[in-house]
């Protein structure tokens, strides 16, 4: 189940990374280490303190968000190795959990990274605005996450020209702060959406299907 906008909890099933991603970079730009509470999510930005528990066991634990995934459906949260041990699910693979925010994060990483395409806005840049708001049905490819407005519209206007596919913004607000999740297209099916991710994954790789009908 996805979390709706505003939500601070969150319910579906968790994985844990394999031993081969130990030493390799994530989103964030942190080294995965078995060892550390961390996870990975698809929207929280990073820094995000989750608190996770196990609904088989009710075990718990805290971690941060410095990745992004799981991309299979309906996982919702990739955790550490040492999350998993301390939550009992290591043999099994998959547990049922529930997600709470304990506390927003502010989209950036612990230590300073080499940032890569970001987007930039002149201060001579100037955006007509034409907005409304909207009730989209189907499919879209959510691109990612973010707090700055300026990123936003820079972002979206070049999606808009690149793809000639409607944009939309959905605001979520985490312990009372807004963060704005841009939206690329509106899809009848599932397999539109699917044929047109793959496509825009090589620039956006963080990219996924967001269903509009579950949050809502």
């Amino acid at each position: 189940m996805v979390c709706s906008a505003g939500a601070q909890t969150q319910s579906g099933k968790a994985s844990f990374y394999a031993d081969k991603f130990e030493g390799r970079a994530t989103a964030s730009g942190e080294k995965y280490k078995h060892s550390k509470l961390t996870a990975a999510h698809k929207t929280l930005p990073f820094g995000t303190r989750v608190r996770v528990t196990n609904t088989a066991n009710q075990q718990a634990v805290e971690v941060v968000i410095n990745d992004r995934g799981p991309y299979v459906e309906e996982r919702i949260i990739d955790l550490s190795k040492a999350a998993a041990e301390r939550l009992g699910f290591v043999n099994q693979g998959l547990a049922d959990v529930r997600l709470e925010v304990l506390d927003a994060g502010d989209g950036k990483p612990a230590s300073p990274v080499q940032a890569i395409d970001r987007v930039s806005v002149d201060e001579r840049e100037f955006y007509d605005f034409e907005i409304e708001r909207d009730q989209p049905a189907g499919f879209g490819i959510q691109i990612g996450t973010y707090q700055e407005l300026v990123n936003l519209m820079r972002l979206a206007d070049n999606l808009k020209k690149s793809y000639q596919k409607k944009v939309v913004v959905q605001v979520k607000i985490l312990n009372g702060v807004k963060f704005y999740s841009l939206i690329v297209g509106s899809f009848k099916s599932r397999k539109k959406a699917e044929d047109f991710l793959r496509g825009i994954k090589r620039k956006f790789p963080d990219a996924f299907i967001a269903d509009f009908g579950k949050m809502k």
